[in-house]
């Protein structure tokens, strides 16, 4: 493991891996403690009610939004549309990116 996937940074876009919300993205607005995170999507689990998660519940992704981070760190603040906006921008460039190479790799059919 490098320093990105073992220690979260504020800012920084995860995946849900275990529970309700598996599968979904959000955005490290806080870290408690070595072990818990406060999580938000803007969405579904706001800034002003953030999910509680387990550091080995979510995966780590190689992606920290600056306008979330910056705003956390000046102000303390952030609002749902600046976390709507960044895991938007995650998931329309990175996973769809996946997706698409992900199509190729497999068999190829000539109609």
């Amino acid at each position: 493991m490098n320093d990105s996937e073992s220690s979260p940074r504020i800012g920084q876009v995860v995946r849900i891996v275990q529970g309700r919300e598996a599968g979904q993205y959000a955005v490290v607005i806080d870290i408690l403690d070595g072990r818990f995170l406060l999580l938000a999507d803007g969405e579904k689990r706001k800034y002003d009610r953030p999910k509680k998660k387990n550091l080995q519940h979510v995966e780590l992704m190689d992606f920290i939004s600056p306008e979330v981070q910056n705003s956390l760190l000046e102000t303390g603040r952030v609002t749902n549309g600046k976390l709507r906006f960044a895991v938007s921008k995650y998931v329309n460039e990175e996973v769809t990116d996946l997706k698409k190479g992900d199509q190729l790799d497999g068999e190829r059919r000539c109609n």
